[in-house]
Protein backbone atom coordinates (compact mmCIF):
# COMPACT_ATOMS: atom_id res chain seq x y z
CA UNK A 1 0.00 0.00 0.00
CA UNK A 2 1.45 3.30 -0.83
CA UNK A 3 1.11 6.00 1.59
CA UNK A 4 1.81 9.10 0.29
CA UNK A 5 1.30 12.86 1.11
CA UNK A 6 -1.97 13.22 -0.86
CA UNK A 7 -0.73 16.80 -2.45
CA UNK A 8 3.12 16.54 -2.67
CA UNK A 9 4.73 16.28 -5.82
CA UNK A 10 8.02 15.80 -6.23
CA UNK A 11 9.89 17.10 -9.11
CA UNK A 12 13.12 15.39 -10.17
CA UNK A 13 15.56 16.64 -12.41
CA UNK A 14 15.63 20.76 -12.28
CA UNK A 15 16.78 22.23 -15.41
CA UNK A 16 14.74 23.96 -18.29
CA UNK A 17 11.74 21.33 -17.81
CA UNK A 18 12.27 21.19 -14.14
CA UNK A 19 11.98 24.77 -13.72
CA UNK A 20 9.14 25.30 -15.78
CA UNK A 21 7.41 22.44 -14.09
CA UNK A 22 7.96 24.49 -10.65
CA UNK A 23 6.46 27.43 -12.09
CA UNK A 24 3.30 25.26 -12.86
CA UNK A 25 2.90 23.96 -9.53
CA UNK A 26 2.98 27.28 -7.82
CA UNK A 27 0.57 28.55 -10.31
CA UNK A 28 -1.84 25.86 -8.99
CA UNK A 29 -1.13 26.27 -5.19
CA UNK A 30 0.10 22.47 -5.38
CA UNK A 31 3.02 21.96 -2.69
CA UNK A 32 5.87 20.23 -4.44
CA UNK A 33 9.82 19.72 -3.76
CA UNK A 34 12.95 19.00 -5.61
CA UNK A 35 15.16 16.59 -6.21
CA UNK A 36 18.26 16.39 -8.94
CA UNK A 37 20.93 14.01 -8.75
CA UNK A 38 23.54 16.83 -9.58
CA UNK A 39 25.25 19.30 -6.89
CA UNK A 40 24.86 22.60 -9.42
CA UNK A 41 22.01 21.32 -11.80
CA UNK A 42 20.93 24.29 -13.91
CA UNK A 43 17.98 26.70 -12.68
CA UNK A 44 19.11 26.23 -9.04
CA UNK A 45 19.86 30.19 -8.59
CA UNK A 46 16.31 31.02 -10.20
CA UNK A 47 14.44 28.29 -8.67
CA UNK A 48 15.91 29.43 -4.82
CA UNK A 49 15.50 33.02 -5.46
CA UNK A 50 11.38 32.15 -6.72
CA UNK A 51 10.72 29.84 -4.71
CA UNK A 52 12.95 29.76 -1.26
CA UNK A 53 10.45 28.19 0.73
CA UNK A 54 10.46 25.01 -1.28
CA UNK A 55 12.36 21.85 0.11
CA UNK A 56 15.53 21.03 -2.47
CA UNK A 57 17.79 18.14 -2.03
CA UNK A 58 20.55 17.88 -4.31
CA UNK A 59 23.56 15.86 -4.77
CA UNK A 60 21.56 12.22 -5.36
CA UNK A 61 18.27 11.07 -5.91
CA UNK A 62 16.82 10.97 -2.22
CA UNK A 63 15.04 7.76 -1.47
CA UNK A 64 12.90 9.48 0.99
CA UNK A 65 11.59 12.56 -0.66
CA UNK A 66 10.72 10.23 -3.48
CA UNK A 67 8.49 7.91 -0.96
CA UNK A 68 6.57 11.54 0.68
CA UNK A 69 5.52 12.42 -2.82
CA UNK A 70 2.03 11.49 -3.95
CA UNK A 71 3.48 12.01 -8.29
CA UNK A 72 6.73 12.32 -9.50
CA UNK A 73 6.83 14.70 -12.26
CA UNK A 74 10.18 13.43 -13.68
CA UNK A 75 12.01 15.54 -16.23
CA UNK A 76 13.39 13.89 -19.53
CA UNK A 77 17.26 13.99 -18.56
CA UNK A 78 16.68 11.75 -15.86
CA UNK A 79 15.67 7.82 -16.65
CA UNK A 80 13.12 6.20 -15.10
CA UNK A 81 15.18 3.14 -15.14
CA UNK A 82 16.84 4.70 -12.26
CA UNK A 83 16.73 2.17 -9.34
CA UNK A 84 15.21 4.41 -6.83
CA UNK A 85 12.68 5.87 -9.26
CA UNK A 86 12.18 2.35 -10.70
CA UNK A 87 11.61 1.60 -6.91
CA UNK A 88 9.15 3.97 -6.36
CA UNK A 89 7.43 2.91 -9.62
CA UNK A 90 6.67 -0.79 -8.32
CA UNK A 91 5.02 0.78 -5.29
CA UNK A 92 2.53 2.36 -7.10
CA UNK A 93 3.61 6.08 -7.26
CA UNK A 94 2.09 8.00 -9.93
CA UNK A 95 4.73 9.20 -13.05
CA UNK A 96 4.37 11.89 -15.01
CA UNK A 97 6.43 14.54 -16.79
CA UNK A 98 5.77 18.63 -18.18
CA UNK A 99 3.95 16.97 -21.32
CA UNK A 100 1.69 15.40 -18.97
CA UNK A 101 0.69 18.18 -16.84
CA UNK A 102 0.07 20.13 -19.94
CA UNK A 103 -1.77 17.69 -21.42
CA UNK A 104 -4.47 17.57 -18.64
CA UNK A 105 -4.77 21.38 -18.66
CA UNK A 106 -5.32 22.32 -22.04
CA UNK A 107 -8.45 21.92 -24.51
CA UNK A 108 -6.59 23.43 -27.67
CA UNK A 109 -6.17 20.83 -30.70
CA UNK A 110 -2.31 19.38 -30.85
CA UNK A 111 -0.22 18.34 -33.09
CA UNK A 112 2.30 15.88 -31.75
CA UNK A 113 5.96 15.10 -33.50
CA UNK A 114 8.19 12.77 -32.74
CA UNK A 115 11.04 10.62 -35.18
CA UNK A 116 14.40 10.26 -34.56
CA UNK A 117 15.20 12.53 -37.29
CA UNK A 118 13.57 14.96 -38.45
CA UNK A 119 11.09 16.37 -35.80
CA UNK A 120 12.19 19.80 -35.04
CA UNK A 121 12.38 20.83 -38.98
CA UNK A 122 8.49 19.72 -39.06
CA UNK A 123 7.55 20.58 -36.16
CA UNK A 124 8.66 24.29 -37.25
CA UNK A 125 7.49 23.96 -40.40
CA UNK A 126 3.86 22.75 -39.50
CA UNK A 127 3.60 26.19 -37.44
CA UNK A 128 4.55 28.36 -40.26
CA UNK A 129 1.72 26.37 -42.18
CA UNK A 130 -0.58 27.89 -39.24
CA UNK A 131 0.64 30.93 -39.34
CA UNK A 132 -0.18 31.50 -42.87
CA UNK A 133 -3.46 30.18 -42.43
CA UNK A 134 -3.89 32.91 -40.03
CA UNK A 135 -4.10 30.89 -37.04
CA UNK A 136 -2.60 31.54 -33.11
CA UNK A 137 0.12 28.92 -33.32
CA UNK A 138 2.61 28.16 -30.39
CA UNK A 139 5.32 25.81 -31.03
CA UNK A 140 7.25 24.37 -28.10
CA UNK A 141 8.38 20.86 -26.57
CA UNK A 142 11.53 19.23 -26.65
CA UNK A 143 12.20 22.80 -29.12
CA UNK A 144 12.07 26.05 -27.94
CA UNK A 145 10.15 26.83 -25.23
CA UNK A 146 8.46 24.43 -22.45
CA UNK A 147 4.95 23.58 -23.20
CA UNK A 148 3.64 24.78 -19.56
CA UNK A 149 4.61 28.42 -20.38
CA UNK A 150 1.88 28.33 -22.35
CA UNK A 151 -0.19 28.40 -19.95
CA UNK A 152 0.96 31.22 -18.19
CA UNK A 153 -1.60 33.82 -18.23
CA UNK A 154 -4.74 34.27 -21.00
CA UNK A 155 -4.41 31.13 -23.04
CA UNK A 156 -4.68 32.40 -26.75
CA UNK A 157 -3.79 29.51 -29.13
CA UNK A 158 -5.80 27.88 -31.87
CA UNK A 159 -3.40 25.51 -32.22
CA UNK A 160 -0.16 23.89 -30.31
CA UNK A 161 2.70 22.42 -32.61
CA UNK A 162 4.57 19.89 -30.52
CA UNK A 163 8.23 18.31 -30.65
CA UNK A 164 8.35 15.50 -28.11
CA UNK A 165 11.26 12.92 -27.26
CA UNK A 166 11.02 9.46 -26.08
CA UNK A 167 12.00 10.56 -23.07
CA UNK A 168 8.94 13.03 -22.42
CA UNK A 169 6.92 10.32 -24.32
CA UNK A 170 7.74 8.13 -21.53
CA UNK A 171 5.59 10.08 -18.45
CA UNK A 172 2.94 11.03 -20.93
CA UNK A 173 -0.44 9.11 -20.75
CA UNK A 174 -3.08 11.96 -21.11
CA UNK A 175 -2.22 13.00 -24.84
CA UNK A 176 -5.30 12.86 -27.25
CA UNK A 177 -3.74 14.59 -29.99
CA UNK A 178 -5.28 15.92 -33.27
CA UNK A 179 -2.69 14.71 -35.15
CA UNK A 180 0.40 12.64 -34.52
CA UNK A 181 3.20 11.16 -36.10
CA UNK A 182 6.02 9.23 -35.43
CA UNK A 183 8.77 10.73 -38.35
CA UNK A 184 10.76 7.57 -38.64
CA UNK A 185 13.47 5.18 -36.45
CA UNK A 186 16.68 4.55 -36.51
CA UNK A 187 18.94 3.37 -33.32
CA UNK A 188 19.69 6.19 -30.82
CA UNK A 189 19.50 6.84 -27.06
CA UNK A 190 20.71 3.31 -26.78
CA UNK A 191 22.80 3.94 -23.88
CA UNK A 192 19.29 4.77 -22.51
CA UNK A 193 17.20 1.90 -23.32
CA UNK A 194 17.70 -1.88 -22.84
CA UNK A 195 17.22 -2.62 -26.22
CA UNK A 196 15.84 -1.17 -29.87
CA UNK A 197 12.57 -2.26 -29.00
CA UNK A 198 11.87 -0.34 -25.69
CA UNK A 199 13.13 2.29 -27.57
CA UNK A 200 10.38 2.03 -30.36
CA UNK A 201 7.82 1.29 -28.14
CA UNK A 202 8.54 4.78 -25.75
CA UNK A 203 8.50 6.69 -29.85
CA UNK A 204 5.38 4.42 -30.66
CA UNK A 205 3.28 5.95 -27.69
CA UNK A 206 2.81 9.30 -29.53
CA UNK A 207 -0.30 7.22 -31.51
CA UNK A 208 -1.97 6.73 -28.28
CA UNK A 209 -5.41 7.92 -28.61
CA UNK A 210 -4.31 10.45 -31.68
CA UNK A 211 -7.33 11.73 -33.53
CA UNK A 212 -5.27 10.82 -37.02
CA UNK A 213 -1.86 9.05 -37.08
CA UNK A 214 0.34 10.06 -40.08
CA UNK A 215 2.62 7.13 -40.94
CA UNK A 216 5.77 7.22 -43.00
CA UNK A 217 5.17 4.39 -44.95
CA UNK A 218 8.65 4.10 -46.44
CA UNK A 219 9.59 3.02 -42.50
CA UNK A 220 7.28 0.45 -41.82
CA UNK A 221 9.18 0.15 -37.88
CA UNK A 222 7.19 3.51 -36.55
CA UNK A 223 3.60 2.41 -36.90
CA UNK A 224 3.39 -0.92 -37.60
CA UNK A 225 0.72 -3.04 -35.69
CA UNK A 226 0.91 -0.50 -33.04
CA UNK A 227 -2.12 1.68 -34.05
CA UNK A 228 -6.00 1.42 -32.97
CA UNK A 229 -8.07 0.25 -36.01
CA UNK A 230 -10.71 3.04 -34.99
CA UNK A 231 -8.09 5.70 -35.69
CA UNK A 232 -7.85 7.45 -39.32
CA UNK A 233 -4.35 7.09 -40.65
CA UNK A 234 -2.99 9.26 -43.63
CA UNK A 235 0.43 8.10 -44.94
CA UNK A 236 2.98 9.84 -46.73
CA UNK A 237 5.95 8.22 -48.63
CA UNK A 238 8.58 9.22 -51.25
CA UNK A 239 6.38 7.11 -53.63
CA UNK A 240 2.92 7.56 -55.64
CA UNK A 241 0.73 8.12 -52.77
CA UNK A 242 -3.43 6.48 -53.27
CA UNK A 243 -6.09 8.34 -52.98
CA UNK A 244 -6.00 10.70 -49.53
CA UNK A 245 -2.28 10.25 -48.95
CA UNK A 246 0.40 11.88 -49.41
CA UNK A 247 3.50 11.23 -51.65
CA UNK A 248 5.53 12.10 -55.44
CA UNK A 249 4.13 11.49 -59.08
CA UNK A 250 7.48 12.15 -60.91
CA UNK A 251 8.90 15.16 -59.26
CA UNK A 252 6.33 17.07 -57.72
CA UNK A 253 4.77 16.65 -54.21
CA UNK A 254 1.03 14.78 -54.70
CA UNK A 255 -1.91 14.47 -53.00
CA UNK A 256 -3.57 11.68 -54.61
CA UNK A 257 -3.60 11.85 -58.25
CA UNK A 258 -3.18 16.09 -57.59
CA UNK A 259 0.13 17.69 -58.02
CA UNK A 260 0.87 19.93 -55.88
CA UNK A 261 4.21 21.79 -56.21
CA UNK A 262 7.57 20.85 -58.03
CA UNK A 263 9.99 19.04 -55.41
CA UNK A 264 12.70 22.14 -56.65
CA UNK A 265 10.99 24.67 -55.40
CA UNK A 266 11.26 23.71 -52.00
CA UNK A 267 14.78 25.63 -50.76
CA UNK A 268 15.31 22.52 -48.19
CA UNK A 269 16.82 20.32 -50.38
CA UNK A 270 17.58 16.11 -50.16
CA UNK A 271 15.22 13.32 -50.09
CA UNK A 272 15.03 13.44 -46.08
CA UNK A 273 13.68 17.21 -46.51
CA UNK A 274 11.32 15.89 -49.51
CA UNK A 275 9.93 13.39 -46.66
CA UNK A 276 9.47 16.00 -44.10
CA UNK A 277 7.40 18.43 -46.44
CA UNK A 278 5.65 15.37 -47.05
CA UNK A 279 4.72 14.93 -43.69
CA UNK A 280 3.99 18.24 -42.64
CA UNK A 281 1.26 18.34 -45.44
CA UNK A 282 -0.01 15.70 -44.33
CA UNK A 283 -0.22 17.06 -40.38
CA UNK A 284 -1.96 20.08 -41.77
CA UNK A 285 -4.48 18.51 -44.05
CA UNK A 286 -5.44 16.37 -40.49
CA UNK A 287 -5.84 19.60 -39.02
CA UNK A 288 -7.67 21.33 -41.83
CA UNK A 289 -4.97 24.02 -42.67
CA UNK A 290 -6.08 25.25 -45.97
CA UNK A 291 -3.90 23.90 -49.08
CA UNK A 292 -2.69 26.83 -50.51
CA UNK A 293 -1.59 28.56 -47.04
CA UNK A 294 1.14 25.80 -46.31
CA UNK A 295 2.11 25.42 -49.96
CA UNK A 296 3.11 28.85 -49.46
CA UNK A 297 4.70 27.88 -46.26
CA UNK A 298 6.59 25.12 -47.78
CA UNK A 299 8.20 27.46 -50.79
CA UNK A 300 9.23 29.86 -48.37
CA UNK A 301 11.00 27.89 -45.40
CA UNK A 302 14.59 27.90 -45.84
CA UNK A 303 15.12 25.04 -43.05
CA UNK A 304 16.63 25.28 -39.42
CA UNK A 305 19.94 26.42 -38.56
CA UNK A 306 22.25 23.55 -38.66
CA UNK A 307 20.09 20.86 -40.24
CA UNK A 308 21.58 20.41 -43.53
CA UNK A 309 21.83 23.89 -43.79
CA UNK A 310 23.37 25.20 -47.19
CA UNK A 311 25.72 28.49 -46.33
CA UNK A 312 28.54 28.69 -49.26
CA UNK A 313 29.27 27.98 -52.45
CA UNK A 314 32.32 28.20 -53.65
CA UNK A 315 34.00 27.60 -56.65
CA UNK A 316 30.80 25.37 -57.93
CA UNK A 317 30.96 23.43 -54.46
CA UNK A 318 28.14 23.66 -52.01
CA UNK A 319 29.15 23.98 -48.39
CA UNK A 320 26.26 22.34 -46.27
CA UNK A 321 25.92 22.71 -41.95
CA UNK A 322 24.68 19.46 -40.54
CA UNK A 323 26.23 19.94 -37.24
CA UNK A 324 23.00 18.61 -35.76
CA UNK A 325 23.39 15.16 -36.62
CA UNK A 326 24.81 13.70 -33.83
CA UNK A 327 23.71 10.18 -34.38
CA UNK A 328 24.06 7.67 -37.70
CA UNK A 329 20.58 8.09 -38.73
CA UNK A 330 20.70 12.36 -38.95
CA UNK A 331 24.21 11.93 -40.81
CA UNK A 332 22.43 8.88 -43.02
CA UNK A 333 19.69 10.91 -43.81
CA UNK A 334 21.65 13.71 -44.61
CA UNK A 335 24.14 11.69 -46.93
CA UNK A 336 21.24 9.60 -48.60
CA UNK A 337 18.87 12.55 -49.30
CA UNK A 338 21.79 15.16 -50.78
CA UNK A 339 23.53 11.96 -52.55
CA UNK A 340 21.19 11.64 -54.57
CA UNK A 341 20.43 14.54 -55.72
CA UNK A 342 23.82 15.44 -56.47
CA UNK A 343 26.10 15.89 -60.19
CA UNK A 344 29.39 15.49 -57.93
CA UNK A 345 30.35 13.74 -55.25
CA UNK A 346 30.47 14.21 -51.02
CA UNK A 347 33.09 15.39 -48.83
CA UNK A 348 32.16 14.73 -45.75
CA UNK A 349 33.69 15.97 -42.50
CA UNK A 350 32.69 13.93 -39.45
CA UNK A 351 34.02 12.72 -35.92
CA UNK A 352 33.51 13.49 -32.37
CA UNK A 353 32.59 11.64 -29.40
CA UNK A 354 31.14 8.37 -30.89
CA UNK A 355 28.17 6.70 -29.32
CA UNK A 356 28.12 2.47 -29.20
CA UNK A 357 26.57 2.76 -32.82
CA UNK A 358 27.72 0.39 -35.39
CA UNK A 359 29.09 2.71 -38.39
CA UNK A 360 29.35 -0.47 -40.75
CA UNK A 361 25.69 1.11 -42.16
CA UNK A 362 27.41 4.45 -43.37
CA UNK A 363 29.91 2.08 -45.66
CA UNK A 364 27.63 1.31 -48.71
CA UNK A 365 26.15 5.21 -48.80
CA UNK A 366 29.82 6.65 -48.56
CA UNK A 367 30.94 4.11 -50.39
CA UNK A 368 28.75 4.97 -53.28
CA UNK A 369 28.45 8.85 -52.72
CA UNK A 370 31.67 9.80 -50.96
CA UNK A 371 34.87 11.33 -52.36
CA UNK A 372 36.29 11.41 -49.18
CA UNK A 373 35.90 11.62 -45.39
CA UNK A 374 37.48 13.76 -43.10
CA UNK A 375 37.84 12.71 -39.84
CA UNK A 376 38.59 14.37 -36.84
CA UNK A 377 37.63 14.62 -32.58
CA UNK A 378 38.22 12.25 -30.09
CA UNK A 379 36.76 9.12 -31.39
CA UNK A 380 38.51 9.89 -34.76
CA UNK A 381 40.73 6.37 -34.82
CA UNK A 382 37.91 4.24 -33.66
CA UNK A 383 35.57 5.83 -37.17
CA UNK A 384 38.27 5.35 -39.06
CA UNK A 385 38.92 1.64 -38.15
CA UNK A 386 35.37 0.86 -38.38
CA UNK A 387 35.06 2.52 -41.54
CA UNK A 388 37.85 0.06 -43.19
CA UNK A 389 36.57 -3.03 -41.45
CA UNK A 390 33.22 -2.22 -43.08
CA UNK A 391 34.56 -2.33 -46.35
CA UNK A 392 34.13 1.21 -47.24
CA UNK A 393 34.99 1.35 -50.98
CA UNK A 394 38.99 2.02 -51.87
CA UNK A 395 38.13 4.88 -54.36
CA UNK A 396 36.76 6.88 -50.67
CA UNK A 397 40.13 8.76 -49.61
CA UNK A 398 39.58 8.96 -45.32
CA UNK A 399 41.77 11.18 -43.98
CA UNK A 400 42.16 12.24 -40.04
CA UNK A 401 43.18 15.89 -38.73
CA UNK A 402 43.79 17.71 -35.78
CA UNK A 403 40.84 20.26 -35.76
CA UNK A 404 37.97 21.47 -37.65
CA UNK A 405 40.21 24.49 -39.74
CA UNK A 406 42.67 21.59 -40.92
CA UNK A 407 39.30 20.16 -42.05
CA UNK A 408 38.03 22.74 -43.87
CA UNK A 409 41.70 22.92 -46.02
CA UNK A 410 41.56 19.42 -46.65
CA UNK A 411 38.09 19.21 -47.52
CA UNK A 412 38.48 22.47 -50.01
CA UNK A 413 41.52 20.88 -51.27
CA UNK A 414 39.38 17.26 -52.18
CA UNK A 415 35.96 18.83 -53.60
CA UNK A 416 35.73 19.18 -57.20
CA UNK A 417 33.14 21.24 -58.94
CA UNK A 418 29.45 19.76 -58.35
CA UNK A 419 30.67 18.55 -55.18
CA UNK A 420 29.01 19.24 -52.01
CA UNK A 421 31.45 19.75 -48.83
CA UNK A 422 29.00 18.22 -45.95
CA UNK A 423 29.57 18.51 -41.69
CA UNK A 424 27.33 15.94 -40.35
CA UNK A 425 29.44 14.52 -37.75
CA UNK A 426 26.84 12.04 -36.29
CA UNK A 427 28.85 12.15 -33.27
CA UNK A 428 28.64 14.35 -30.41
CA UNK A 429 30.96 17.65 -29.86
CA UNK A 430 31.76 18.05 -26.35
CA UNK A 431 35.16 16.75 -27.00
CA UNK A 432 35.93 20.16 -28.50
CA UNK A 433 32.91 22.43 -28.49
CA UNK A 434 29.99 23.18 -26.19
CA UNK A 435 27.27 21.98 -27.92
CA UNK A 436 26.73 21.28 -31.66
CA UNK A 437 25.52 24.98 -32.14
CA UNK A 438 28.84 25.97 -31.46
CA UNK A 439 30.22 23.72 -33.55
CA UNK A 440 28.28 24.57 -36.69
CA UNK A 441 28.68 28.32 -36.19
CA UNK A 442 32.21 27.74 -35.98
CA UNK A 443 32.24 25.73 -39.03
CA UNK A 444 30.73 28.18 -41.32
CA UNK A 445 32.18 31.31 -40.15
CA UNK A 446 36.16 29.46 -40.78
CA UNK A 447 34.98 28.52 -43.83
CA UNK A 448 33.23 32.05 -45.24
CA UNK A 449 36.63 33.36 -43.79
CA UNK A 450 38.88 31.03 -45.66
CA UNK A 451 37.10 31.09 -48.68
CA UNK A 452 35.08 33.85 -49.51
Amino acid sequence: MVSQNKKLRVVVGLGQTGLSCARYLHQENIPFAINDSRENPPGLVDLQREFPEVEVILGGFDEKLLAKGYELIVSPGVSLAEPVIAKQIARGVLISGDVELFAQRTKTPIVAITGSNGKSTVTTLVGKMAECAGLKVKVGGNIGVSVLEFLKGPVEADLYVLELSSFQLETTHSLCSAAAVLLNICPDHLDRYASMQDYIAAKRRIYNNCKVAIVNRDDVDSFSSIIDKSTKEISFGLSAPAEGHFGLIKNYLAFGGERLMQVDELKIKGEHHTSNALAALALGHAVHLPMQAMLMALREFQGLPHRCEWFLRYRDVDWYNDSKATNIGAALAAILGLGKTLQGKLVLIAGGIAKEDDFSSLCEPLSRYARAIILLGKDKERIAEALQLGKLASTVKLMLVQDLQQAIELANQQAQANDIVLLSPFCASLDMFDNFEQRGNHFMEMARARLQ
